[in-house]
């Protein structure tokens, strides 16, 4: 699939009561219709294995908040600009099982410990020191059926119950015992691994579709980021997912709960490479104020301002890039030089008319995750824009570039970064890359590699000009409005959230149907995340699968298929 800078648009296609009116069939009618997309035969099953978030989110859900995990997570890839598509490509290694193992047996401790056990036991054994089947049963069913997101097999509890009364006659307590078998069940494939399973679609002979509780887990993992609740289970088994009025009502209670923002955030998190924020480094020398509570603010900041836009103001996800208001700490409000009036904890902050601090592009989220550690980086910051909002790739340097004109911060000549980048990019070899990236890049200048605004650099004033496929601006301001009005930016969301609900690429006729259904209807919404996030759900379409061997040939030819650079 060739994506360019001409095709891309093409090509990708609460107020809680203010976010349930949005989504309510009243005002929906278009998105309501579950028959959109209906023909279409849908992309491969896809086998996931957990993030570090969904497995925390898990044990929360289902044992409470208390619970505390210990332990080291497998590291995930990133795949179509996403952790949650790169969780389909991994496994669990050696080491990775023994901290897996070593997590289990952690939490299983806890979860039957005396200060738990009262409140999360269904029964009580008919002697703690020796085997109780039928309690033992009854306990692993039920909590089975939310760690595996389906109900256990006959032989599948028959064998938890038996690990369970063999490990109590080792060790003279029932409890101990059946902490082991549930040990065993978090480091088990049906536990760690998302396993779609396909079955026929009886409304539409010779296609595929998921079975109930496949369908259920995609559903609740997309918008929740987490396992399904016991309400949706029910209607995964009673069919009630496979009618239009069952799936409507499960897609609103859904996205009423306050669980949503939960979900929000970690599509977002996902999708602006906030894992990178684990290895962010900056030279402590030159900025003694960066530490790793600055690192944390700076991801809530971003965080908290995007769900309060796109779920409590039910706003345009375009107006993220424009918005002037935010929310600041004390340690942030120090380092944009700008008063917070809350002197602990976080406050709402509007910034002026004036300001060029606007939009979640001038957060020290996206300027400091994108710099060196102690210089900025107008084309790290540039290339991040393209590939992470718009859904553009901009090809790495080659390998023998010369950056010392670059890295040179004290050259007399060339005070400025951006007269650095220009006798940089002078050279044949580095033009091209330079000319997507740098323009970007350069309004954001005014900004350090730590966020704090400046208007200097040696001495020398800083030229925050630049443009964006053809729109010119003069400061960071005029980026964040032609990102706002870049029509890639919508069709890149849109992109993102539907690869991040079926945690694979969209095959090239979901592409079809992403630019011309949900794009016209995310569109006619006033770009608003809630509604676009039901016309998915409520669709055929994403739950629509090939058979398997359909989708092995289709997974072969995307393998083959590299993302080509855009025009230069």
């Amino acid at each position: 699939m060739t994506v360019t800078l001409k095709s891309i648009c093409a090509l990708t296609a609460v107020g809680m009561t203010a976010m349930l009116s949005a989504c309510s069939p009243a005002n929906a009618p278009l998105e309501t219709s579950i028959t959109a997309g209906s023909d279409m035969a849908g992309g491969p099953v896809v086998m996931r294995r957990i993030t570090e978030g969904q497995y925390d989110r898990i044990i929360a859900h289902v044992f409470g908040s208390t619970i505390q995990l210990g332990g080291r997570f497998e590291p995930d890839i990133r795949a179509n600009g996403l952790l949650e598509v790169g969780a389909g490509r991994v496994s669990v290694t050696p080491s990775g099982f023994e901290q897996y193992d070593l997590m289990g047996r952690n939490i299983a401790a806890q979860v039957l410990g005396e200060k738990n056990r009262p409140i999360l036991m269904p029964c009580k054994p008919a002697a703690v020191d020796a085997p109780d089947n039928a309690c033992a049963a009854q306990f692993l069913s039920r909590v089975g059926r939310l760690l595996y997101r389906r109900p256990l097999t006959d032989a599948e509890l028959s064998v938890q119950v038996k690990k369970a009364s063999e490990a109590t006659k080792t060790l003279s307590d029932f409890y101990a015992g059946l902490e082991l078998s549930l040990a065993s069940m978090f480091v088990s494939p049906p536990f760690l691994f998302r396993q779609e399973i396909s079955e026929p679609d009886p409304d539409h002979p010779g296609m595929m579709r998921l079975d109930g509780y496949s369908k259920a887990a995609r559903l609740s993992f997309f918008l929740w980021d987490a396992a399904p609740d016991p309400d949706l289970l029910d209607a995964a088994a009673n069919g009630e997912l496979h009618t239009r009025k069952g799936l409507e009502r499960q897609v609103d209670r859904m996205l009423g709960s306050p669980r949503v923002k939960e979900g929000v955030q970690a599509f977002f998190a996902d999708m602006l490479e906030f894992d990178s924020f684990k290895t962010l480094s900056k030279d402590t020398t030159l900025y003694p104020k960066f530490t790793f509570r600055v690192v944390d603010d700076a991801a809530e900041q971003t965080l908290r301002t995007i769900t309060h836009h796109l779920l409590v103001e039910n706003g345009d996800y375009r107006d993220l890039f424009t918005t002037p208001h935010t929310f600041l700490t004390p340690l942030l409000g120090s380092l944009y030089r700008v008063p917070v009036a809350s002197p602990d904890g976080w406050a709402a902050y509007e910034y002026g008319p004036n300001d060029v601090q606007a939009g979640i592009l001038t957060h020290l989220s996206f300027v400091a995750l994108h710099s060196h550690p102690g210089r900025t980086s107008p084309t790290l910051r540039g290339k991040a824009l393209r590939e992470v909002l718009l859904c553009q790739e901009v090809p790495d340097p080659p390998g023998n570039v010369d950056f010392n004109i670059v890295q040179d911060t004290s050259n007399p000549n060339y005070k400025t970064v951006r007269q650095r980048l220009d006798a940089h990019a002078s050279e044949p070899m580095c033009v091209g890359c330079h000319k997507i990236t740098d323009p970007l890049g350069l309004a954001l200048e005014n900004f350090s590699t730590i966020g704090g605004f400046r208007t200097s650099e040696n001495g020398a004033t800083i030229d925050t000009r630049g443009e964006l496929d053809g729109v010119a601006f003069a400061n960071a301001a005029g980026l964040g409005r032609a990102v706002h009005d870049n029509p890639a930016t919508a069709s890149c969301l849109i992109n993102r959230v539907y690869s991040y609900g079926v945690g694979r690429e969209p095959t090239q006729s979901e592409t079809a149907w992403l630019t011309d259904y949900v794009g016209k209807r995310f569109q006619e919404a006033g770009y608003t995340l809630p509604r676009l996030l039901r016309t998915i759900a409520m669709s055929d379409t994403f739950y629509r699968v090939v058979s398997s061997d359909q989708g092995a040939q289709m997974a072969q030819s995307a393998g083959n298929t590299q993302l080509q650079p855009v025009e230069k």
